[in-house]
């Protein structure tokens, strides 16, 4: 008897994964972005009703009053961002284990990355370049939700900089192409080996 899946829930867009790489990317295609450490989540509002979903589906609202307020605060019908869920300290580096501790909720804000969904609107096939422009646009004077900025330039000068700052790593991305659910290989990821994220990895405490 085969089993059968669970829908999906309402307004869930599988998100984009990038690919894992040891390699860095260059060249006018590419752009490149911090990667942080945190939860990934698809934000979406729909009139007043806002859903933060995991990559799972599952609904994590309650948990982040900063986010869905600042949700909420967009003069906009609906939208649904892509985004890094985190905690930073003062010197503006995310803490993932502040973060999973789950006491500091409150304090957890949204790097949005890209824009999925406006007004109804479905961007998922503009460019990256355009999806990324109305984000910015929108995200202006964002608190709990900011803007994922974007550098251009040799990926691994950029990524030898993110190292030396004690950063997770970089995602380079093909500014020119359509969003994409699941893994993906426009979207790439290079981790800095010393990262607190890879050090959970090989203590087996994440």
């Amino acid at each position: 008897m085969a089993l059968s899946l669970s829908p999906l829930p309402p307004g869930f867009i599988v998100p984009c994964l990038p690919t894992p790489s040891v390699g860095c990317k260059s060249g006018p295609a590419w752009v490149h972005e911090i990667k942080h450490d945190g939860y990934r989540l698809i934000a979406r509002r729909t009139d007043d009703r806002v859903r933060l979903y995991t990559r799972r589906g599952f609904n994590w609202a309650d948990r982040y009053p900063r986010i869905v307020e600042a949700l909420r605060s967009l003069r906009v019908r609906s939208i649904t961002i892509d985004g890094e869920a985190v905690w930073c300290s003062g010197d503006g580096r995310s803490d993932f284990d502040k973060l999973h501790s789950g006491a500091h909720d409150s304090h957890v804000f949204l790097y949005g990355f890209d824009l999925i969904e406006l007004d109804g609107e479905d961007l998922r096939p503009a460019p990256l370049e355009e999806r990324k422009g109305k984000l910015e646009k929108l995200l202006a004077r964002g608190d709990g939700i900011r803007f994922s900025e974007h550098l251009d330039g040799d990926g691994a000068t950029i990524f030898e900089h993110a190292c030396k700052l004690g950063l997770e790593g970089i995602v380079s991305k093909r500014r020119d192409l359509p969003y994409r659910s699941s893994r993906c290989k426009a979207w790439i990821k290079i981790k800095n080996p010393a990262s607190p994220a890879v050090l959970r990895i090989q203590d087996g405490t994440w």
